[in-house]
């Protein structure tokens, strides 16, 4: 598949820099890459619009599996096919792998100590913010979904109401809010395909 060319969307410009860019994404998160992905992806390489990562990541979500890993095999396979599809993937796992096998040797030794737990803990704190400050930053590209501001919000309340205060399994969250947001998106495109294409 051909570089980057002058005048289109950029674009990773090898099977090297695609697996480098994961390297150094995955090699940046602590507990949830998501902020990191978001600000790499969309702010600074530009290889996905707002709204591109908002539906990318929505899928990546839903699929079995680490919602980044899933995201990088999607990003990979878009440029490059199955063999960009693997080298993202490569990019994402391999230098983590080896960095958390050889954390998890050490941490054995002193993971009963009341300082490591602390900063545990203190990690988890951040990550949340991580999360919350993103899921902030990408609240503008839903003004230009499909389905409309004010459904979207509605969609994003009752999944907060279920997960967060009734503790709905987020398997019955999915296919009862997911199927319900699918149906209504489904809807709106085909009547912005009838305006688009006369009779």
């Amino acid at each position: 598949m051909p570089a980057h060319q002058e005048g289109s969307s950029p674009r990773p410009s090898s099977l090297a820099d695609l697996f480098w860019s994961f390297t150094q994404l995955a090699l940046q998160g602590f507990g949830g890459v998501l902020a990191i992905v978001q600000r790499e992806l969309v702010e600074k390489k530009r290889w996905l619009t707002p709204e591109e990562f908002m539906e990318d990541w929505a899928v990546a979500q839903i699929l079995p599996g680490p919602n980044v890993v899933n995201l990088s095999l999607m990003i990979g396979d878009r440029y490059f096919g199955w063999r960009g599809g693997l080298v993202a993937l490569a990019g994402m796992l391999t230098f983590p792998l080896l960095i958390v096998l050889a954390l998890a040797a050490l941490f054995a030794g002193v993971s009963d100590s009341p300082g490591v737990q602390g900063a545990l803990r203190g990690m988890g704190a951040v990550t949340a913010g991580l999360i919350g400050g993103t899921g902030l930053r990408l609240i503008n590209s839903l003004e230009k979904n499909v389905m409309g501001a004010l459904v979207c919000w509605a969609l994003a309340a009752i999944t907060f109401a279920a997960i967060a205060w009734l503790r709905v399994p987020l398997v019955w969250v999915l296919l009862g809010v997911g199927t319900l947001a699918c149906g209504w998106a489904y809807r709106q495109l085909g009547k912005v395909q009838a305006r688009v294409m006369p009779e």
